[in-house]
């Protein structure tokens, strides 16, 4: 049809791990076939702190490096500038429907869903809808506690979709089956890797496209009932 346009993918905002970044990430996921890739649009920004030290991937990808947020056994420095930086982002570059997250980026895709819901960050952007987690975890106990926007986390179990990848040698995979309860009926890729992201081998592509089938049903969904009133006119 004359005018008509191809119909919008699902976005997602793709949060890179700890002292890595944003083209990092891209070239990472890029493993994954196409038959996965196709489905989406893909966002990779670099978080706002230039790296505070040595990275684990020096050898393998080249300079520079960012992180989300720095934390040590006491507290946890600079969160509520990442999430702000990290909504100001999605406010000029979104809408996003979704996230994925290795790491540390990981921790922040499945916490910021639970922030959104509590209205305590993310009021200004539409809802997330489903995440994507690699090698994800719960922020540890700090002496001074959770950061204020983490204050009574999880409180409630998750229903947004979600995926979560999990390696075998990954020295987080305690952390991420924990993280796990805090999910309704999370979908979860076993992979015999460590702290990576994995090619999908047959069994991990074909929970990874069944995923995407939900998600794409209720993307569809949400566009027919956004569409529905001009539909009338």
């Amino acid at each position: 049809m004359l005018g008509s346009q191809a119909p919008r993918k699902p976005r997602i905002l793709c949060l890179h791990g700890f002292r890595t970044s944003g083209e990092i990430l891209k070239k990472m996921i890029g493993k994954w076939p196409e038959t996965v890739l196709q489905n989406f649009d893909f966002a990779f920004p670099d978080a706002p702190f230039p790296a505070r030290g040595k990275s684990d991937i020096e050898s393998l990808y080249d300079p520079p490096y960012y992180e989300w947020f720095q934390v040590n056994e006491v507290e946890c420095l600079n969160f509520e500038e990442c999430i702000a930086y990290i909504e100001d982002y999605m406010i000029k570059h979104g809408p996003f429907d979704g996230l994925l997250g290795f790491s540390q980026g990981g921790m922040l895709a499945a916490v910021i869903p639970w922030m959104q819901g509590e209205g305590v960050a993310f009021t200004k952007v539409p809802k997330i809808k489903f995440q994507i987690i690699i090698s994800g975890f719960k922020l540890r106990e700090l002496k001074s506690g959770p950061p204020k926007l983490l204050v009574n986390s999880f409180s409630t179990p998750m229903e947004c979709p979600s995926l979560h990848l999990i390696g075998e040698k990954d020295f987080l995979k305690e952390t991420g089956y924990i993280l796990l309860k805090s999910f309704v009926n999370p979908f979860v890729i076993h992979h015999s890797m460590g702290h990576t992201i994995p090619k999908l081998d047959e069994k991990g592509l074909e929970t990874m496209l069944k995923f995407i089938e939900i998600i794409q049903k209720m993307f569809q969904q949400d566009l027919q009932i956004a569409s529905g009133p001009r539909a009338a006119l």
